[in-house]
């Protein structure tokens, strides 16, 4: 398959989903794979018709980890592939919401792309593994939007033995939002779409941006700077017509009328 098609993309409701398209390597990170990740996501991000993004995976596997043959950061045609930590910080900076649907195994590097999302639905029998450590290497770069999903505590046991753990122990670690099984992963990804779509546009970008502030902050200041932005966002048109329908016993004019 030629790396032109490492990636897919398409637009669907609302929601740009961006498939890993490389199922031969297991949807391994190459480096023309995380180039063309990283230019779907500013592409999603710059288009007015996108309120969320969704990765997802080829089957039978969503990432296997870095493609030990042409590992991300590497030299690519055209010029120098796009480091993995720039599409890891492409995801936490995104406006809009990033969603993952996690549809099969997920090793190594590919656990980055659930650690910096916002929302993660996996299937059931998804493997996930830590598995750096059995080759003789680390997690490094993606210990970073990990370990504040899974803590010191079960951090330090999945990374130093590099077990595998399944979806609902996923969950259970705080990786993983929900796990489904593998014939409703589809239909809850689109749930989480519908119900982020019900939002404010622009109260959802304000949403994700306070949620990634507010714990870098002294209780002080996270008082003192919420309230300023509390008060921003009511008197923004977007608060305006969000209340006034509350009151209308409308739907706010984001929401399709149908």
């Amino acid at each position: 398959m030629s790396e032109l098609e490492a990636t897919l993309y398409k637009v669907h409701k609302g929601a740009a989903w961006i498939t890993l398209n490389r199922p031969e390597n297991r949807n391994a990170l190459s480096a023309a794979l995380v180039t063309e990740l990283y230019n779907h996501l500013a592409t999603a991000n710059h288009d007015e018709s996108v309120r969320c993004i969704v990765i997802t995976g080829c089957d039978p596997a969503f990432c296997a980890g870095a493609d030990l043959k042409s590992p991300p950061g590497q030299s690519i045609e055209g010029g120098r592939a796009v480091p993995y930590a720039d599409v890891l910080t492409a995801i936490l900076n995104s406006d809009k919401p990033v969603i993952v649907g996690v549809n099969g195994a997920a090793f190594a590097g590919g656990l980055g792309l659930i650690g910096a999302a916002d929302i993660v639905i996996a299937v059931e029998d998804a493997t996930f593994s830590f598995s750096e450590v059995r080759i003789g290497v680390i997690p490094a770069v993606i210990s970073v939007v990990c370990l504040p999903k899974l803590g010191t505590h079960h951090g330090m046991k999945l990374i130093l033995t590099g077990e595998r753990f399944s979806g609902a122990d996923a969950v259970n670690y705080g990786l993983v939002h929900r796990a489904v099984p593998k014939s409703e992963l589809a239909s809850a990804v689109q749930k989480e779409i519908d119900a982020i779509n019900l939002g404010g546009p622009n109260a959802v970008v304000e949403c994700k941006k306070l949620i990634r502030r507010i714990p870098q902050l002294t209780t002080e200041e996270g008082f003192k700077e919420a309230s300023a932005w509390s008060v921003r966002m009511f008197k923004s048109d977007e608060g305006g017509e969000g209340i006034a329908a509350f009151r209308e016993k409308r739907k706010p004019s984001w929401v399709s009328q149908d």
